[in-house]
């Protein structure tokens, strides 16, 4: 059983909570949030118990954390838990800078701590069928990679505010999906972008709308089409297409009838946000780390792939203000 303390109550740790906690292998043992409200509801929700901070990390039987707590207290929490010699379950990002992303984990390597980065997208049923398949070979060699994510509105601007921008905040885990999908490091990334869904995401130096094409190695290509907003659910496509044919994951939707009559065909829209569309991906993302916590294995989602994901959406970033693709050096990670 591996007891494990959640930091962070609000919208995602309450998914954690519920996973911790339903989980035969997992006890949520203690919570703790800066709104103790918060923590007391979803302690009482699930017969934990709120602690301080300190609490946590000093107490030996506490194993692991799960780090849900605003993105600028991740990398600070981290370095802690590794001191404290927890093993450690973050979402992403580690951090907003790569710079402070390489100290973090240079102190948790030294350390010598276990950390998952929580890319949810990697455990869903359909986009890991997805990418086992094309791993098989059978396909033959990537030629095209499309990843279509877009929210259903946009989030509130005092979100926006400190989100890192769309591409550190939303398009992180499609660039992710890329590596995870093809299996190999990009070469170059290109960006466009435009504000037309909210003039105010733009009053806040951010963008809405974007277009980012990779290049990898092999001589596949990847798009991916980002916007905060739909009018008919959470779009959250993948095709793939290879030398040998073709691999391609719909939406998922709300239900699977479909009515067809002499005006046509309708069906249910897409599921309507993230917490519908991957709630099995969070649990299946939790049973992963707890098996490899309690196994001593490692974990399929690891810390350099997330410094990796920042450093894609930060050359997307730059690739966007300056106009020029940009090329990465992978090379300066190590």
């Amino acid at each position: 059983m591996l007891k494990t303390a959640l930091i962070g109550a609000g919208r995602i740790g309450q998914v954690h909570a519920a996973n911790i906690a339903s989980n035969p292998h997992s006890e949520l043992s203690a919570i703790t949030d800066i709104f103790i409200d918060s923590a007391n509801k979803l302690a009482d929700k699930y017969q934990s118990k709120v602690r301080t901070l300190e609490e946590i990390l000093t107490d030996k039987s506490i194993q692991a954390v799960v780090i849900a707590s605003a993105t600028d207290t991740h990398s600070d929490l981290i370095e802690r838990a590794a001191t404290a010699g927890k093993a450690i379950f973050c979402e992403k990002p580690i951090d907003l800078d790569s710079e402070r992303v390489m100290r973090c984990l240079k102190i948790v390597k030294e350390c010598n701590a276990k950390l998952m980065i929580g890319f949810n997208r990697r455990f869903d049923p359909d986009f890991a069928a997805l990418q086992k398949r094309y791993l098989s070979g059978e396909l033959g060699a990537a030629e095209v990679l499309q990843i279509t994510s877009r929210d259903p509105s946009p989030p509130p601007v005092e979100y926006i505010k400190v989100s890192g921008g769309l591409f550190r905040d939303m398009s992180i885990h499609d660039l992710d999906m890329a590596r995870f999908i093809l299996n190999e490091d990009p070469v170059a990334v290109s960006a466009s972008a435009s504000c037309i869904v909210e003039s105010v995401i733009g009053d806040c130096g951010d963008v809405d709308t974007a277009l980012i094409t990779l290049e990898f190695p092999s001589g596949a290509l990847v798009s991916i089409s980002n916007s905060r907003r739909t009018t008919y659910g959470y779009d959250q496509r993948i095709e793939l297409h290879a030398a040998k044919g073709m691999l391609q994951v719909d939406n998922v939707r709300e239900n699977n009838m479909i009515e067809t009559t002499n005006a046509g065909v309708n069906s249910a829209k897409a599921e309507y946000f993230f917490l519908e569309r991957y709630m099995p991906a969070y649990a299946a993302e939790w049973d992963h780390f707890t098996q490899a916590v309690l196994n001593n294995t490692v974990f399929s989602c690891t810390a350099e792939d997330g410094a990796k994901a920042l450093v894609m959406a930060e050359l997307a970033h730059k690739a966007l203000i300056t106009g020029q693709k940009q090329f990465f050096d992978w090379d300066s990670l190590r």
